[in-house]
This record gives structure tokens, C-alpha cells and sequence, in this order.
């Protein structure tokens, strides 16, 4: 049954309520951002991954604007893709793990790229056959939509769970390539609807095109990024190029006809291999929060935005509510399935065929290859490509509609339940201390008693402050940190131990300092100088 037009609301004095509650878009987006906010925080508390509630929340803001009778919100599709993707790429490769991406290459490669391609294709035909007079290409665009998973959620509940950390390098990595992957599709998928012809050959060339010139692009802009970030020491200057950056690789790249997601990936690459040498500290720590906030941002609004047009989209659909909630189930049982189908064979059938596969990585336990398969949760960049269809795309809200549905199956269905499954499973990391993190600390302390032995020479009227130091990183390389001698249970309360005396040290450092500004000794200026250098000793201490 056909929806029909609805009436809009009116108050108890018979006035319409949209014109007693008229929003600008300004005070939209800050009350998106209030709700993102509120969201986070119930989500902390109560355990959950704030992806889940950001898009139940959405949903909800739809609702009630629908109910309420807001007017829709029309928004730019290039503008959304634009502002969303770009950020979101380039930290996703700027955080990526190079040494743990290039030893899991082949799966990684195979979820990314294999993985993509074939969800691609079975939502496509799925769609074809389930709908009724869908266009071609819109059905192969909703596939290229929905084939990456969004690993921020999957990550999020993982690194709570204490899931072993190769199971997270290998979301973490398909989650960096597969939107590459996946856009390059869509791409393809969308000319496909709009001029109804498809060339294998066009295709295959214009897909090694886009790659090489995307990669290329990217690499420029990350050497020229960091090469910026080395000719400068202000913090402030180094995180504003840094937010550029995306942007400054995508756009060219797409002015070029290549890939800007491969740019923007590439460029976030090389920037966070170089940061380590090229990033001042203060810049490094600084643009860690500045960038946690941004990815925050886009997910709030990615989530909120769809969700407050849904109901709108509903309406124009005009489909009978059974018909569309049963397109949704199969799509996003398609979407699911699809990766058991995938995975495991290309988990298993790899080492099966080549004994050197065997050598050198054995079978991983199928509990693992289990919480990876259930882990395909969809997100922004899912989102993000939906919006980003033209207005007049064939089939546009039906796709949009789909899309949201398959993230609130993955990403609430998969979601809530994995944590039960990863339990269940009983897929968790082996306890005892992060061997290399203990190595590369001891390594640091003992080059600094070497430089410091040095020092004590070339500065023999400051031997009390060197013994100091000394003192100090002896006492750190033998204490502080777990090492492999003695019981593991001994080691770790010693960590507790100093991590508190640490704590209550700086605790009385920061208490005195705030009572002499409020006793009106020294001024806030002076205050936060010796506060910035406390809370980096806090950091430094991991306090």
C-alpha cells in the first residue's frame, strides 16, 4: 500500500509547528553535534562502540523531525563527499601500521580487493533479481556502496575484548584499502547507471589509470607534507597543513581523472611513517586529539544527516513498508553472508594449495576466522558514498535507503553481538607484557645512560644533574617496566605501584601550583606553562 501525503502537525492553538520551530542550518549542526556528543557519552558508560548509537541515534532525529513535520534537508552530494572521505582516508593510512600491514599483505589483499569485488557483484545481482525494474548500475552502485566495512567499531569493541593483535591488523588494513577498492567500483558502477554502456577493456584501463595516477599524487603530497612539517616547529602550523593534507591530494588527483581516495590513502601513509622525524612533539601530541576530534565530527554528521533524511526518502519510495522491509532483509543477509563466503575459503584454500603458505603462516583457528567474518560492519564511508549520488541518479532514494539498512544490521546486529562472540569463542590475546613495548623502552633508557655518559664529559660542572638522571634511568630499566625475569604477577603489581607514586607525586606538584593562582601568587599564564609541562610528564610516565 502506497504512503500517503501526511498533514503537517499543528499546536493546541491550531498553528502549524513548523513555523513556531524554524532551524537554521547553523543551529542544526550544533545541535547534531550536542546529540553526537551525548551520545559518546552514554556509549562509554554503558559499554558500546558510539558508531551503534550514533546511527540509532539518527534514526531516531528522524523520526521526530518527521513526526514533527520538519521540512527535509537537501544536501550537496559533492559537497558531503568532499568534506567526509578525504579526512577519514587520509587518518585511516596515516595511523596504519606499516611492519603489521606488509606481513599480513596476502589476507589483507585478499579482504580489500577480493573481498570487495565479489560483494560488489552478488548485492548487485541479488538487487537485480529481488527488485523489479532496478536500474542496472544502480543495483552494481548499491553493491560498490556496501562492500568495504568500516573497521571503527570492529576496532573499538576488539581492543576492549583484548582480541589477538592480528586480527586487528587485518581489519585495520582491509578497512584502509577496501574503501579504494570499493570507490574505484562505485565509479564504474555509477557511469554504468548514468550512460547504461560498461567496456571490460575502458574499464580495466581506466581502473589502472586511476590507481597509478591516485598513488603517484599521494606520494607527492606526503613527501611535500612532511618535508612542511620538518621546516617548521610551530604546533599550530604543522596540525592546520596537516588537515589540509587530504584535501590537497584528493582534489588533484580527481582534477587528473585518477583515483583521490587512493591519494588521500597514500598520502596519509607516508605522512605517519615520516611523522616520527618530521612532526615537532608538541605538534605529535596535539594533532593526535585534533584528529581524534575530526573523525569524531564526521561520523557524528555522516550518521545524523542520513538518518534525519530517511524518513523523507521513505516517503518519496512510495513502496509498501512490507515490500521495503523485506528488500532490506535480503540485502543486508546478502551482505553478510557474502563475507562467510569469502572468507573462509580464502583463509584455508591458500594454504591447501601451496606448502610454502603452510611453512611460513600456519591454519589460524577457525574461532578467529569465525569473529572476522562476523565482523563486516559498515560505516561512514558506506554513508558517505550514498549521499554523494546525484540528485537525479536512478533510483537514488531506494539506494540510500538500502545502504542505511545494511549499517543497521552490521553495525547494530553485528555489533551488540560481538562481544558475546568473541567470548564464546574464546578468541582473546594470551596475558603477560607487551614484549615489544617493553623492549623498546629498555632500548630508549639505555641509549640514554649511554648519551648521558657522554655528557657527564663534555659537561663536568653539571655532574650532580647527571647523576641524577642516571639515577633516574637505572632505576626505570630495572624496575618500571615488565620484563621476561621473574614471576609475571610481581612485575605487574611493581608497574602499579610506581605508576601510583607517579600519579601522587604529580597530583601534589599540580595542587600546589593551582593553590598559589588561587591564592593569587602567580597568574593563570604562569599556571598553565607548568601545568603543560606536568601533564607531558604524565604522558611520558603513562600515568
Amino acid at each position: 500500500m502506497a504512503r500517503e501525503a501526511r498533514e503537517p502537525p499543528f499546536d493546541a492553538h491550531g498553528g502549524d509547528v513548523r513555523r513556531l520551530m524554524v532551524i537554521s542550518p547553523i543551529e542544526l549542526v550544533l545541535g547534531l553535534f550536542v546529540v553526537a556528543v551525548a551520545l559518546a557519552y552514554l556509549a562509554r558508560r554503558i559499554g558500546v562502540a558510539y558508531p551503534i548509537l550514533l546511527v540509532l541515534g539518527g534514526l531516531v532525529l528522524g523520526a521526530v523531525g518527521f513526526a514533527l513535520g520538519f521540512p527535509s534537508i537537501i544536501l550537496d552530494p559533492d559537497v558531503i563527499f568532499l568534506l567526509l572521505l578525504p579526512p577519514i582516508l587520509f587518518g585511516a593510512g596515516y595511523s596504519t601500521p606499516i611492519r603489521d600491514f606488509k606481513a599480513n599483505a596476502r589476507p589483507i589483499g585478499l579482504l580489500a580487493v577480493g573481498l570487495v569485488l565479489f560483494t560488489t557483484v552478488v548485492v548487485g545481482l541479488v538487487a537485480i533479481a529481488l527488485i523489479p525494474g532496478i536500474n542496472v548500475g544502480a543495483a552494481f552502485t548499491l553493491g560498490a556502496i556496501v562492500a568495504p566495512p568500516d573497521a571503527v567499531a570492529a576496532t573499538a569493541i576488539f581492543r576492549r575484548l583484548g582480541v589477538p593483535r592480528r586480527v586487528v591488523t587485518i581489519l585495520e588494513g582491509e578497512s584502509l584499502i577496501n574503501d579504494a577498492t570499493a570507490l574505484i567500483a562505485y565509479r564504474f558502477a555509477v557511469i554504468l547507471a548514468l550512460e547504461g554502456v560498461f567496456s571490460f577493456a575502458d574499464a580495466g584501463f581506466s581502473f589502472i589509470y586511476a590507481a597509478t595516477v591516485g598513488i603517484v599524487v599521494g606520494i607527492v603530497v606526503g613527501f611535500l607534507l612532511t618535508e612542511g612539517w620538518r621546516r617548521t616547529s610551530d604546533p599550530t602550523l604543522e596540525i592546520m597543513v596537516s588537515l589540509l593534507a587530504p584535501f590537497a591530494a584528493y582534489l588533484p588527483a580527481e582534477a587528473l581523472g585518477a583515483s583521490g581516495v587512493l591519494a588521500a590513502v597514500v598520502a596519509g601513509l607516508i605522512a605517519g611513517r615520516r611523522a616520527a622525524r618530521a612532526l615537532s612533539p608538541d605538534g605529535r601530541l596535539l594533532g593526535r586529539g585534533v584528529w581524534d576530534i575530526v573523525i569524531f565530527i564526521i561520523n557524528g554528521l555522516a550518521f545524523m544527516l542520513i538518518g534525519l533524511q530517511l524518513p523523507s526518502i521513505l516517503e518519496r519510495l512510495r513502496l509498501p513498508e512490507s515490500t521495503l522491509i523485506a528488500y532490506a532483509l535480503i540485502i543486508s543477509l546478502t551482505v553478510i553472508v557474502a563475507r562467510f563466503v569469502w572468507v573462509f575459503p580464502a583463509t584455508y584454500l591458500p594454504r591447501m594449495l601451496s606448502k610454502r603458505i603452510r611453512a611460513r603462516d600456519p591454519s589460524p583457528p577457525p574461532q578467529a576466522v569465525v569473529v572476522i567474518s562476523w565482523a563486516g560492519m559498515r560505516g561512514a564511508v558506506s554513508l558517505a558514498a550514498a549521499l554523494a549520488l546525484a540528485l537525479d541518479f536512478p533510483d537514488r532514494d531506494l539506494v540510500i535507503f538500502l545502504t542505511f539498512c545494511v549499517i543497521l544490521a552490521t553495525l547494530v546486529g553485528q555489533g551488540l553481538t560481538l562481544p558475546w562472540i568473541v567470548h564464546r569463542l574464546g578468541v582473546v590475546a594470551a596475558t603477560g607484557p607487551d614484549t615489544e613495548d617493553a623492549h623498546a623502552r629498555l632500548v630508549a633508557v639505555e641509549a640514554a645512560l649511554r648519551r648521558l655518559d657522554d655528557l657527564e664529559v663534555q659537561y663536568p660542572g653539571h655532574r650532580e644533574l647527571v647523576d641524577q638522571l642516571r639515577s633516574r634511568f637505572e632505576h626505570e630499566a630495572g624496575h618500571v617496566w615488565p620484563t621476561a625475569e621473574g614471576p609475571l604477577d610481581e612485575s605487574e603489581q611493581e608497574l602499579l605501584d610506581h605508576l601510583e607514586i607517579r600519579t601522587a607525586v604529580l597530583d601534589a606538584e599540580r595542587d600546589a601550583v593551582i593553590g598559589l593562582r588561587d591564592d593569587g601568587v602567580i597568574g593563570d599564564e604562569v599556571l598553565h606553562r607548568i601545568e603543560r609541562d606536568l601533564d607531558l610528564e604524565a604522558l611520558r610516565s603513562g600515568v
